[in-house]
């Protein structure tokens, strides 16, 4: 019989990805969304069919942290996770036939402002407020419990290099000219950052931080999170949380040049937070995107001897840049 997976939330750039990948592999792929057209969340029954029997379990499911944290945003974005990753657990914990590895989209956001070095997994200096109250349910409802014949796996992805609007949202900006380096600072006081969930925490004090474009910047690109979650698959010694993050560093200011390298524009005018603020607010976005300092080490998936594809920035966004204009234009 053909090995099977199922991938909860598998219709954006990250889930079409990994199904091309998964299917490449051997495997039947089935889906779980709103609509299908595998299994909808909103009908238990179809989930457990699915699930029952499948070799991998993969949940991708939750809204886009690319919005404006407003309450109704704030309130979406958690029980979007907690839902969709109770549905899937409730179906593992009723199989007959259960799958052996559960791997469950997180987020690095659990990890503390750092500019001082790396936070691996070993780390738990964690940081407060809603992105990483958010991390933190969503990671307990994934371990909640017994569930003895699966192998479950958090995956706290940092922003991912791809077809996706964080990306090109970056790419925008460098071509608009205003692709400079980014400067942390003081601004009215607000609360969409305080802590959400069963224990909220309080949001880090103060909240501009003077960095002066040195904060740091973590990502991966799109194919080393399909490697990564490959290795995570057949590696039976790995559980827990794994950092999906590229080996290197650079910062706010290494980030924007090149950017600006990769779009061939000369010039960026840099950004005070005063001036984030507003423009955020026009595009629906939050200006931590670029603002906040995550310095992510891989040490799981370096520990297990991953080969990097894209270990650094600016080659990896030239890929992206040209896989993109080439699906556009083909």
């Amino acid at each position: 019989m053909a090995k099977r997976a199922v991938i909860g939330g598998g219709t954006g750039f990250l889930g079409t990805a990994l199904k091309e990948a998964l299917e490449a592999d051997g495997y039947e792929v089935a889906l779980i969304g709103r609509s299908g057209p595998d299994a909808r969340w909103d009908d238990p029954a179809s989930i457990l069919r699915v699930v029952d029997g499948a070799d991998v379990l993969i949940g991708l499911a939750g809204k886009s942290i690319n919005a404006r944290f407003t309450d109704a945003n704030r309130d979406e974005i958690l029980e979007s996770r907690l839902s969709t990753t109770r549905a899937l657990h409730d179906a593992v914990s009723q199989a007959e036939h259960p799958p052996r590895v559960w791997m469950n989209a997180s987020s690095a956001a659990v990890y503390r402002y750092a500019l001082d070095r790396a936070q691996t997994e070993a780390d738990t200096d964690e940081d407060g407020g809603f992105l990483p109250d958010v991390s933190r349910a969503w990671e307990a409802e994934l371990f909640r419990g017994d569930l003895p014949g699966t192998r479950r796996v958090a995956l706290r992805i940092t922003l991912v290099l791809g077809d996706g609007p964080a990306t090109n949202m970056l790419f925008r900006l460098a071509r608009l000219g205003v692709g400079g380096p980014q400067f942390d600072g003081w601004w009215f006081p607000h609360r969409r950052y305080r802590g959400i969930g069963p224990h909220p925490t309080e949001t880090r004090q103060p909240l501009g931080r003077r960095s002066r474009g040195h904060q740091k910047f973590s990502w991966i690109h799109i194919d080393d999170v399909v490697g990564a979650m490959r290795l995570v698959r057949d590696d039976e010694g790995i559980a827990g949380p794994v950092n999906l993050s590229a080996p290197g560093v650079i910062d706010n200011r290494g980030l924007m040049a090149a950017l600006r390298r990769v779009v061939g524009m000369p010039i960026g005018l840099p950004a005070w937070r005063f001036m984030l603020e507003p423009a955020m607010w026009v595009i629906r976005a939050e200006p931590d995107l670029v603002l906040n300092s995550r310095w992510i080490a891989p040490g799981v998936l370096d520990h297990a001897g991953y080969a990097w594809k894209q270990p650094d920035l600016e080659p990896a966004l030239r890929d992206v840049r040209a896989a993109s204009r080439g699906r556009r234009t083909g």
